[in-house]
């Protein structure tokens, strides 16, 4: 989130908007074994309030608003895509997903 910040600091004067995606589990081939088996995706259920596992499409459409004109005002954000799955999750949850 602050490198998105510092970054926009430095470019804004030059109309440039910087921001980034914080993907949660998304149905990708890196993500498989998050959801290919019924206990697994039970489980990764367990951690998406949204209740389902995210798509690329998900990403792709996210990706499109920053960069369109409706986001022209938008800069320095880190904009979670994750059903709702990082605020959910314990500290220590937190800790083990992110390394």
């Amino acid at each position: 989130m602050q490198l998105m910040r510092s970054v926009a600091q430095e470019v804004a004067p030059f109309a440039i908007r910087a921001n980034a995606i914080a993907p949660g589990a998304i149905r990708t081939p890196i993500n498989r074994p998050a959801w290919e088996t019924p206990q697994a995706y039970r489980d990764l259920m367990t951690l998406v309030p949204y209740g389902r596992i995210g798509e690329p499409e998900d990403i792709a459409q996210a990706v499109n608003w920053l960069v369109s004109d409706a986001a022209d005002y938008v800069t320095g954000t880190t904009l979670s895509v994750d059903g709702g799955m990082m605020p959910a999750l314990p500290l220590a949850d937190k800790r083990a997903w992110l390394t």
